[in-house]
């Protein structure tokens, strides 16, 4: 029931972290995938290999600061593996920002890279999905978009407006067989956390805060989205799947 090798996927931010779980999950499951990636041409390649015996898996190198690249890339990635039935919209940035610090270059890098560029892939990608009538829309929130974060209120307004926007798309184009929901992980060991997790203090009062006593990996993250991608989710609309170990425990 997890075969999606007739699937094409496109998971963007896909050389590493939580991105690069994804795209080995789906690989492993059969499915076709492109993934977008930010600078590491020699990374993307790596990946492209690593894979290739058992999938099509392809890099594209798209700045998604700019609706031009995203719009382009799209149009590529269509072109080149016909079409897209899943869309995992997960590349983003975490930097803090102390509010009475925090520039509006820095606001508006974290909100263009964390949710616009998630509108303007969405924009791009949706036309296909609603002439086809089927698609899967995955995007990758946070626990910050649901409780705040003390230090980092660009980074979980980002997130809460992932939130918001799955809900939304979820009632707009369910009519058309599209499915759309999101993941919100709490603490992710990825390179992204690695420097504050590296602190061994901060390290055991996060898993204090969580009853199943460990922090996710990548792994255990791309495992929902996965599922949610699969014909097992059909049935699963507008939901917010928060992997967290039971440190936020949210409706």
């Amino acid at each position: 029931m997890l075969n999606l090798s007739s699937k094409k996927v496109l998971v963007t931010g896909g050389s590493r972290g939580i991105g690069a779980a994804c795209v080995k999950y789906f690989c492993m499951a059969g499915a076709s995938v492109a993934f977008t990636y930010k600078s590491s041409s020699a990374i993307a390649t790596k990946i492209e290999k690593r894979y290739s015996k058992i999938s099509c898996c392809k890099g594209y190198k798209v700045d998604i600061e700019k609706e031009e690249e995203i719009k382009d890339s799209i149009a590529q990635i269509t072109k080149d593996f016909g079409k897209i039935d899943i869309l995992v919209n997960n590349a983003g940035i975490w930097k803090e920002g102390k509010i009475n610090k925090i520039s509006l270059a820095q606001w508006e890098e974290t909100l263009k890279i964390n949710l616009t560029s998630i509108f303007l892939f969405t924009k791009y990608v949706v036309p296909s999905m609603k002439l086809k009538r089927s698609g899967k829309i995955i995007n990758v929130s946070s626990t910050a978009g649901q409780r705040g974060e003390a230090d980092y209120s660009h980074y979980a307004a980002s997130k809460g407006g992932i939130i918001s926007f799955t809900k939304s798309l979820a009632s707009e184009l369910g009519q058309y067989n599209i499915n759309v929901n999101c993941v919100a992980p709490g603490w992710v060991l990825t390179n992204m956390s690695e420097k504050t997790l590296s602190n061994k203090k901060t390290f055991e009062e996060e898993i204090k805060k969580i009853p199943l006593r460990r922090i996710a990996s990548a792994d255990d993250i791309a495992g929902p989205v996965l599922f949610l991608a699969s014909e097992l989710s059909r049935h699963v609309n507008g939901e917010i799947l928060n992997v967290n170990g039971g440190s936020v425990l949210v409706g």
